[in-house]
């Protein structure tokens, strides 16, 4: 399995939402809950788009988007601090380890 980020995710993650890719490796590292499918007409990709919602070392907390390819690599698509409402639909949903959006 190898994380892949692209060059413009990695450019966005830094500039629009001060992100690195460490800590997205912790937030993998550190999810307590299971992933959750964008199931959104506009959202719609092969394989699925995933999140989920985990705190980084140091407790801060993000939504990490991502695609789990067939040979298990993990493409990220973006990561950043989660709003209240997808706070609420991780917390109902993605710690029971539901799928759903």
């Amino acid at each position: 399995m190898a994380l892949k980020i692209s060059a413009a995710v990695l450019e966005k993650l830094a500039h629009k939402h001060q992100v690195a890719k460490d800590e997205i490796l912790e937030c993998f590292a550190n999810k307590e809950g299971g992933d959750l499918i964008d199931s959104r007409a506009d959202h719609n990709t092969n394989p699925p788009t995933r999140w989920f919602i985990a705190s980084t070392d140091f407790g801060r907390v993000l939504k990490v988007v991502f695609m789990r390819h067939e040979n298990g690599d993990i493409v990220i698509k973006t990561a950043y601090p989660p709003n209240q409402e997808e706070i609420r639909i991780y917390r109902k949903y993605g710690i029971q380890g539901d799928e759903h959006e």
